[in-house]
């Protein structure tokens, strides 16, 4: 039997594996690029992606859009021809903007969550789609029913629109996560895998209705090829893992960063509030200790999320995610997924969609 690919609407992945967006700076295109050229889908994360440019400090919007262009750009570049698509907050400031580059500069797929991307297919429509033979294919991320029946129906009744894909991002899932601190407190009993089971057959449903083919992605806790089999086997198109590659060669991330996984052990992974109000899972470090304590100083905003208050945050949350991913590992926030403390080794792209096509067969 061979491998069942992830197809949406025009664009098919011969593996059915999104590479999850991860920010800041920890799936550019050096990743996205790579997996996208061996089968998978690669996502660049857009949070603040212009960190390396020399104007990021004076002018960090204009850098980061500026960034997204180069990373999509250099990403379709690597992928030989595969799929690249971004991941766009919509808590992100001037979230039309970085929807609109990312269009304009290739990208094939627009995933969107941390919030109700309600506007999505307005301003997907207003960008231009130069160079690129088919639509850009818009999927946003929903972690309950209930967020997966406003976005259906408000893009219905609004611009007669259903999404060519659906991400169900779960409670096992990192960095910022659409769930409270108690529910993930107590994640058995949530009993998530029924939730999952009625925003598939919701989507089925509305898809049905329209003559729409809408595949729905597993995210969250998947980290080997048995567990993504699991969750096709369930009725699922596809999955989306991000953990499982951070610690690999083609990770855009410092060497240092990648460490903190492999050395991580299962009681290092905590839950933490975000500075921008929601709950995040990371890894315990000195930084997290500090601000445990209390506020930790920070220079000027750069604008990164639209909730955020800089004058009463507890530390600036983009100079930490910063320091991190250039490898001062011990003054950052290391954003993880629950599976951060299974990594024991650096591992290539190639050979991981390799062991996940080897699962579905």
């Amino acid at each position: 039997m061979s491998v069942k690919p992830l197809t949406i609407g025009e664009l098919t992945a011969r593996i059915p594996v999104i590479q999850g967006g991860m920010g800041v700076g920890i799936s550019l295109s050096g990743l996205a690029g790579a997996v996208a050229a061996q089968g998978g889908i690669g996502i660049i994360s857009t949070a603040q992606i212009g960190f390396r440019e020399p104007d990021y400090h004076k002018n960090p919007h204009e850098a980061n859009l500026r960034a997204v262009r180069q990373e999509i750009i250099r990403a379709k570049e690597l992928a030989q021809g595969g799929i690249v698509g971004v991941n766009i907050m919509v808590a992100t400031q001037n979230y039309e903007d970085y929807v609109r580059t990312a269009i304009e500069a290739g990208a094939d797929l627009i995933i969107s969550g941390a919030g109700l991307p309600v506007t999505l297919p307005d301003i997907a429509a207003g960008a231009s789609s130069q160079g690129r033979s088919h639509s850009v294919k818009l999927a946003p991320i929903v972690s309950s029913l209930k967020s997966a029946n406003v976005i259906f129906k408000y893009w219905m009744k609004k611009y007669d629109y259903l999404p060519d894909m659906v991400v169900i991002e779960g409670p096992l899932a990192g960095g910022h996560l659409g769930f409270t601190k108690e529910q993930l407190q107590d994640i058995p009993g949530m009993h998530y895998e029924e939730e999952v089971e009625r925003i598939l057959k919701a989507v089925k449903a509305y898809g049905a209705e329209q003559g729409k083919e809408i595949p729905v992605v597993m995210a969250g806790g998947i980290y080997t090829g048995e567990e993504a089999a699991y969750w096709i086997s369930r009725g699922l198109q596809g999955v989306q893992m991000a953990t499982r590659f951070v610690t690999t060669e083609e990770c855009d991330a410092h060497p240092a960063f990648k460490q903190t996984y492999i050395d991580a052990g299962e009681e290092d992974i905590v839950l933490v509030k975000s500075p921008v109000g929601m709950p995040g899972r990371a890894i315990r470090n000195a930084f997290l200790e500090r601000a445990e304590k209390g506020p930790i100083p920070h220079g000027r905003c750069f604008g990164c999320i639209k909730t955020c208050k800089p004058a009463d945050t507890p530390y600036c949350i983009t100079e930490a995610l910063i320091r991190a991913v250039e490898g001062d590992v011990e003054n950052g926030l290391l954003f993880c997924g629950s599976n951060a403390c299974r990594s024991d080794k650096i591992e290539k792209v190639e050979d991981i969609l390799g062991e996940v096509a080897d699962a579905l067969k």
